[in-house]
C-alpha cells in the first residue's frame, strides 16, 4: 500500500475509485491489463489521499443530485479498507450531501456499512452491486483466493434484501472449461432468486484478456488447472474475447431460468436503473 494525492476523483458519469490495483488476487482480473497504465504492482496499492475532500468539493459544486459509482477498477472492499475506512467515509460524504450511491464488490465487509446505506436508501437509493461466478466455494477460493467466498456474499445479499436495500448481480465472469457448466449457472441463478436480486447483469459466458491481465491468467491455470492453458491458446491465441464453447446454450439457459424465475436481465434496463437517482418519497 501507498499514499497519492490525486487532482480528482469522479468521472464524467459520476464514477469513482478511492483506491488503484486490488488484493483480492482474482486470477482473470481485467484491471491488472497494461491499457490502464498503472505505474505500480497491482497487489501495492495505491490509496488515493485527498479523494475524501475533492468528493466533499466535487458534491458541493453539483447543481443536481445524481447516483454516485464505485467499483469499477478496484474493489472498495478489499481488506485494508477494514483499517482504512476510505469507503465508509465516502458513504458518509454522499448520505450527507443527499446523492444516491451504488458500489460493485465481491466482499461482505459491504455489511459494516449498512447503517449508511440504509441511510442513503431512506433519503434516494442505495444499491449493492455483487459479483457471482462460481456456486463452489472451494473453485472460489482458487479463481478469487483472497476475499469471501461464494456462500459469504449470498448471505450478504441476503442480509441486504432483508434490511430494504436493492442489489444487482454480476454474472461474470465465466471461464472456459472451469465454471462454464449448466449446473453452475442454474445454481447461481437459484442463489440469487432466493435472496432476492433485482437484476442480474451478464455480458456472455466468457472473460476478456489482453496483455497484462493475459500472463497473468495464465500463469494461474499452470498452478491450478495443468494443460488448460495450451487448450486456451490453440482455441484463442491472442483474442481479447474468450467465449465459452458453451456460450449460446448458457445464454439462452441464463435468459429462459431469469424469465421464469421473474429476474431482471435486460442489461441496458438494469443499467438505467442504477444509473437514475430517485428522490425521496413524501408522505
Amino acid at each position: 500500500m501507498h499514499l497519492v494525492n490525486v487532482k480528482s476523483i469522479l468521472s464524467p458519469k459520476n464514477g469513482m475509485n478511492l483506491y488503484r490495483g486490488c488484493t483480492h488476487g482474482c486470477i482473470y482480473c481485467d484491471s491488472r491489463s497494461k491499457c490502464y497504465g498503472m505505474d505500480h504492482e497491482f497487489t501495492n496499492v495505491a490509496v488515493k489521499e485527498n479523494s475524501i475532500e475533492l468528493l466533499k468539493e466535487a458534491l458541493r459544486k453539483k447543481r443536481k443530485s445524481c447516483m454516485i459509482g464505485t467499483g469499477s477498477m478496484s474493489d472498495p472492499y478489499m481488506s485494508l479498507e477494514k483499517e482504512l475506512k476510505y469507503t465508509r467515509r465516502a458513504l458518509e460524504v454522499i448520505d450527507n450531501f443527499g446523492f444516491g450511491v451504488t458500489l460493485i464488490t465481491k466482499s461482505d465487509l459491504v455489511l459494516r456499512d449498512i447503517d449508511l446505506l440504509s441511510s442513503i436508501n431512506r433519503k434516494s437509493k442505495a444499491v449493492v452491486q455483487m459479483t457471482l461466478t462460481t456456486a463452489d466455494d472451494e473453485l472460489c477460493k482458487i479463481i478469487e483466493p483472497n476475499v469471501c467466498p461464494t456462500s459469504k456474499r449470498v448471505r450478504a445479499l441476503e442480509i441486504l434484501r432483508d434490511n430494504n436495500i436493492p442489489t444487482i448481480v454480476w454474472l461474470s465472469p465465466i471461464l472456459p472449461f472451469i465454471n462454464d457448466t449448466r449446473g453452475n449457472i442454474l445454481s447461481l441463478l437459484d442463489m440469487c432468486k432466493r435472496v432476492n436480486v433485482k437484476g442480474i447483469i451478464c455480458f456472455g459466458m466468457g472473460l476478456t484478456l489482453r496483455e497484462g491481465n493475459r500472463e497473468y491468467y495464465y500463469k494461474k491455470l499452470d498452478e491450478h488447472f495443468p494443460a488448460l492453458k495450451d487448450q486456451y491458446i490453440k482455441l484463442y491465441g491472442n483474442s481479447y474475447v474468450i467465449s465459452s464453447p458453451r456460450e449460446g446454450a448458457l445464454m439462452k439457459l441464463f435468459h429462459e431460468k431469469c424469465e421464469a424465475l421473474g429476474i431482471l436481465h435486460d442489461n441496458n434496463k438494469i443499467f438505467s436503473y442504477l444509473e437514475t437517482f430517485e428522490e425521496p418519497t413524501l408522505f
